[in-house]
């Protein structure tokens, strides 16, 4: 693993996370539908970090996120087959 790699990982540990899903083996639109429920449970402002290895929802479900409204924080591969998004939630209309 390159020094890249390695600062990549260890800002992905480090960076403060309130939930964590492992959505591995999950498709589309499943990796979507379960990111967006629980980023529903979660306060304005919390941060949601999701695991992912079906390479078409590491564009989808951030592409998506991102049109509901939500904020985009990361999106990093973590080894050969995991991918992991990080993602704000955003107030939406009519949230406070």
């Amino acid at each position: 693993m390159g020094a890249h790699s390695q600062a990549r990982e260890e800002t992905i540990k480090t960076a403060k996370v309130d939930r964590e899903i492992n959505l591995k083996g999950e498709v589309c639109p499943y990796t979507f539908v379960k990111s967006l429920l629980t980023l529903e449970e979660m306060e304005v402002g919390q941060v949601l970090r999701v695991i992912l290895d079906y390479l078409p929802a590491v564009k989808n479900v951030p592409r998506s996120l991102k049109n509901e409204g939500h904020e985009i924080v990361e999106v990093a591969q973590i080894n050969d087959t995991d991918w992991v998004i990080t993602i704000r939630k955003l107030a939406l209309s009519g949230e406070e």
